[in-house]
């Protein structure tokens, strides 16, 4: 008997293959006609609590203005653009014209909407797409608000404009290969020279950065050893970014590994007013709100797909929506999303009234994504075998939850930020083992 190689047997069964082994896939709607795929997305049928009635009218108009972008521009194409890992390029210009990029910061071509605006946005995009949500929340509520926070007034009026129209796009570098949840540990280092810094290091799970403008690099200070921030040019001589592969979730979004070797940065691109790690905790303080509304967008998306599909999809004669079992667990997500809202509608209420702590907000962000992730696993339950198709969104959603309950600080991180406030007590490092007794 001939044993052939294993390149002589793929080479032998693409001889004997007919076209019968070659045909495209069927199109989803012809493949499963019973149920609607999320290339056309379902209405929004998740506000059971009638919680818009909470917002302005300004901030409804914006909700609505949001999601019928997505809903339009977004949705036929996010599944194809997920399963190959690409960013979609083209709606950038589309995501523009929305007008919210800036969220909250005032002036500079910035919209300067309230932080529930900002927030309703956020989960608006990321019911449909929660890469795209993160594309604009790295952009717009790190890049951008770090440049409010702490760049002069001539770094204001010379890069937010232009970022706020997303003419060009920014991406935020604290994050390094050896200091996730202990950021403020960072390794990488800037030297002052004449005329400027000598930056030098490594940053790994940097979004946006494959193809960023302005590049927001925090480093430590090498004389007084603080954590200072940075805009380096993506041309840069030394600056390296390549994207990280293999990723199972926001497999749009182009996370990066950046790699200084010896960039120069010229003194007016240092930002004045970054000076210790406490000034990057207050963009971050921002920031870790408006993930905290991605989920609850994700959750939203997710129950509005179920609540259609049940409807549609019939076994045993009946909708999937008449059985005691599938009811039961769209009530549970239901319930889940009017919770997460409230939560996450009252944080931007304690922000506003200057009252919402680091506690306040880690604690929120923390229970949010993880009311998230019991919806979404009731939802990859309700649509069956369908549940690990893309076409339907939940198994998408499944997956992008996965980062978002881990960036912007664990659940784990999130949750003893929260006790350290509300006992005085931090836990973060391990207790010092007691000395053995001589006993």
């Amino acid at each position: 008997m001939t044993v052939l190689s294993s390149d002589n047997q793929d080479e032998h069964y693409k001889d004997v293959k007919s076209s019968y082994f070659n045909l495209p896939a069927l199109d989803v709607s012809e493949a499963f006609p019973q149920a609607t795929p999320a290339s056309v997305f379902p209405p929004c049928t998740s506000d059971y609590y009638q919680l818009d009635d909470l917002l302005t009218p300004e901030e409804q108009g914006l909700r609505m203005k949001v999601r019928e972008c997505m809903e339009k521009e977004i949705a036929p194409i996010m599944a194809k653009y997920w399963e190959k890992a690409e960013f979609p390029f083209h709606v950038v210009p589309k995501l523009g014209a929305l007008g919210i990029a800036g969220g909250t910061i005032k002036g500079y071509g910035c919209p300067g909407v309230s932080i529930t605006a900002n927030a309703i946005c956020a989960a608006e995009i990321a019911r449909v797409d929660a890469s795209c949500s993160t594309f604009i929340l790295v952009h717009s509520s790190l890049g951008m608000l770090t440049i409010s926070i702490g760049g002069s007034e001539a770094q204001k009026q010379k890069y937010l404009p232009s970022l706020a129209q997303l003419k060009t796009i920014a991406c935020w570098g604290l994050t390094e290969p050896d200091y996730g949840s202990d950021a403020s540990s960072l390794k990488t280092t800037a030297a002052k020279v004449d005329g400027g810094w000598i930056l030098e290091g490594q940053k790994r799970w940097i979004g946006n950065s494959t193809f960023a403008d302005v590049l927001v690099i925090f480093a430590r200070n090498t004389t007084t050893n603080q954590i200072n921030a940075f805009l380096v040019m993506k041309d840069a001589p030394g600056l390296q970014a390549t994207k990280i592969e293999n990723k199972i979730g926001l497999r749009i979004v182009q996370n990066g590994d950046i790699v200084l070797k010896r960039v120069f940065v010229a003194d007016e691109d240092r930002l004045p007013g970054i000076n210790s790690f406490q000034d990057t905790n207050k963009v971050l303080a921002a920031s870790r709100l408006m993930v905290a509304w991605q989920p609850i967008g994700i959750s939203m998306g997710v129950y509005d797909m179920c609540h259609r599909y049940l409807k549609e999809r019939k076994q045993f004669g009946a909708p999937l929506a008449a059985f005691q079992l599938t009811q039961q667990k769209l009530v549970r997500m239901l319930g889940n999303i009017q919770a997460m809202i409230l939560v996450g509608w009252r944080l931007c209420k304690l922000y506003d009234s200057g009252k919402m702590t680091p506690g306040r907000v880690s604690l929120g962000k923390a229970w949010i994504t993880s009311k998230a992730r019991e919806t979404t696993s009731l939802g990859r339950e309700l649509l069956g075998g369908n549940g690990i198709l893309t076409d339907f969104l939940v198994a998408k959603a499944f997956c992008d939850l996965e980062p978002i309950y881990t960036y912007e600080g664990t659940y784990d991180i999130n949750t003893l930020v929260a006790g350290r406030e509300i006992t005085g007590i931090a836990s973060f490092k391990p207790a010092p083992s007691p000395q053995r007794s001589r006993l």
